[in-house]
């Protein structure tokens, strides 16, 4: 018995200092280098937080850019989707009804238009971002709604693109909640 025993009861000593202390440890280390320094990226305007670059935000009025919809309301602490198919006559409503406001509220657009990640949910519910052409199809209307000139808006969504890392991996994106604070930030200086 002591054969097996003693050595087992090693092993679990050594991968609990390994597992339960320096392991973290050493994650902790590494968040300590990242933008944000493990806690999340904040975003500032007019000196308060006014919430974090990784998780979405709603935003319904026209004079802002307008997130990806939100199958968990925007609740960072009970992330997820739907979990409903593409063929669930319940999404299928919700979906229809997102494109039904969508193109009341951007007037010239047509159902075609729309990229689908402005009518449809992410995986977590709190996606952030937008691809450059769920942004741009929204200039029209914000630029009505704040009385600017539409090149005006697009200059500020192209400031705000993200290339993909390296050129290659990932998608270009925009981070909703920067460019809207990018536009009250143009607002404020006129």
């Amino acid at each position: 018995m002591k054969t097996y025993l003693l050595p087992s009861l090693k092993l679990t000593i050594i991968l609990l200092v390994i597992l339960a202390g320096i392991y973290p440890l050493a994650i902790a280390a590494v968040g300590k280098l990242t933008p944000g320094h493990g806690d999340g990226q904040t975003i500032q305007y007019k000196g308060r937080t006014v919430g974090y670059a990784n998780i979405g935000q709603k935003f319904t009025k026209d004079e802002y850019f307008w997130s990806r919809p939100s199958a968990v309301d925007y609740h960072a602490d009970g992330s997820g989707g739907s979990n409903k198919g593409p063929s669930n006559p319940d999404y299928l409503k919700d979906v229809e009804s997102r494109i039904q406001d969508f193109m009341k509220r951007n007037a010239g657009v047509t159902r075609a238009q729309i990229p689908v990640e402005l009518v449809t949910a992410s995986g977590s519910g709190l996606d952030p971002d937008l691809s450059p052409a769920g942004a741009k199809i929204q200039v029209a209307r914000i630029a009505r709604a704040r009385n600017m000139s539409a090149e005006q808006i697009n200059k500020i969504v192209d400031l705000q693109i993200e290339n993909p890392l390296l050129g290659m991996f990932g998608p270009a994106k925009v981070n909703v909640l920067r460019l809207n604070v990018a536009l009250d930030q143009l607002k404020s200086k006129n």
